[in-house]
């Protein structure tokens, strides 16, 4: 049985940001070349999620850095395509710097053996009545002995420029209060992002407005989504971000070409069948 049609954080972000990135990631389910920032960031989520298999006391950032080339081995092994990401070993080196000083970051942020958490890449989807279903993968979860829930991202970029608010991880967070409180049936006391690259924090103490809210902006953004899968015609939106698309050889913005929309595939993704078609 196919799987209904869902939204996710990253979904809404990339159709926020460009409605044919989003067709060509969530419709078109094209393949793209990894990234060293997105691929170091996936190492790193490994390692911290391994950590708290450990026993408390060893939980120490010597055996998190310890820890951080075997399981870039174990990434390599499983996705042959990594064996490229860097021009060289000076290069690689240099990477796994960068990694071992994410999980330094870390341990100036949080002590690891003094949490004990509910959940790690813990898999969530709720329904949402008359909507999508919302779906994610949330780093942490974290109760304490009063029942209250504490909600941790781990991002290894570093903290946003204030000047912009921080909407998308924002969204993203008050997204997963949202699930989170439908499925445990009480509301995430804080909301915490821990950013690995300079050590920054940004905590939001939900509301009733702010679950209310972002409610209201998915079931915006989502249709939004299902009106462009009716119509056939995911629009470009050229922006700042453009430059790190992989997908301008396909963008009429950079001179590409968009390939015919497949009506099939957009209603496997979507569950709305382009009219006409």
């Amino acid at each position: 049985m196919p799987r209904p049609p869902a939204l996710s954080p990253s979904r809404a972000g990339d159709f926020q940001q460009c409605p044919l990135l989003f067709r060509y990631r969530t419709v078109d389910r094209l393949p793209e070349p990894p990234s060293a920032a997105a691929t170091l960031g996936t190492l790193v989520h490994a390692v911290l999620e391994r950590l708290y298999d450990l026993p408390a006391p060893d939980r120490t950032v010597e055996t998190a850095q310890e820890r951080l080339e075997p399981e870039w081995r174990r990434m390599r092994d499983k996705r042959p395509e990594l064996a490229s990401l860097h021009d060289d070993e000076a290069a690689e080196s240099a990477w796994l710097a960068d990694g071992r000083q994410r999980l330094a970051t870390y341990f100036d942020l949080e002590n690891p053996q003094r949490l004990e958490p509910a959940g790690r890449e813990e898999f969530v989807e709720v329904q949402l009545d008359d909507g999508p279903l919302l779906r994610g993968i949330v780093d942490r979860i974290d109760i304490a002995p009063d029942g209250s829930i504490r909600i941790v991202d781990y991002k290894t970029g570093k903290t946003p420029d204030p000047r912009y608010g921080a909407k998308k991880e924002r969204f993203q967070m008050r997204f997963y209060a949202l699930v989170i409180e439908r499925i445990r049936q009480r509301r995430p006391a804080l909301l915490q992002l821990l950013f690995l690259k300079d050590g920054g924090r940004l905590e939001i103490r939900p509301t009733g407005d702010d679950i209310a809210q972002v409610e209201h902006e998915i079931r915006e953004v989502w249709a939004e989504i299902t009106a462009a899968a009716a119509a056939g015609r995911f629009r470009t939106r050229k922006g700042p971000l453009c430059g790190w698309c992989s997908f301008q050889d396909r963008c009429p913005e950079f001179g590409g070409v968009e390939p015919a929309l497949d009506p099939d595939a957009v209603e496997r993704a979507l569950g709305v069948r382009p009219a006409g078609a």
